[in-house]
């Protein structure tokens, strides 16, 4: 099955806590999943602040500078992962470095029947 892991996190925490993650650390367990063969993809975003949400209503399109919603935590990454069951995902979510300083939502990638 496959699942993304959405890494979340205060951007000011991210990289100045001291149990904080180094950007070398990411990307050497990225590759350790890529190893055993669980890692499809994945990369780490730019500052929020760079983000653009489009909204369609009434066949009107609105553009606005900023994420969907004011939060805490940001979408900071992504994992897209192939595990066996929740439970595999859920441990290797565990390993994923920012989860010592945020939080990584998993969820199961919904299969498209054509």
């Amino acid at each position: 099955m496959k699942y993304l892991c959405l890494v979340y996190s205060n951007e000011q925490d991210l990289h100045g806590l001291p149990d904080s993650p180094e950007d070398t650390e990411c990307h050497a367990y990225a590759q350790s999943l890529a190893e055993r063969g669980h890692m499809l993809a994945g990369e780490a975003l730019e500052p929020v602040a760079t983000a653009t949400t489009v909204r369609v209503r009434g066949g009107q399109v609105s553009i606005t500078d900023g994420p969907f919603a004011e939060t805490k935590e940001q979408l900071a990454g992504f994992y897209m992962i192939e595990a066996k069951d929740l439970n595999e995902a859920l441990t290797i979510a565990a390993g994923i470095p920012p989860a010592r300083v945020g939080s990584i939502e998993v969820r199961p990638i919904r299969s498209l029947q054509v």
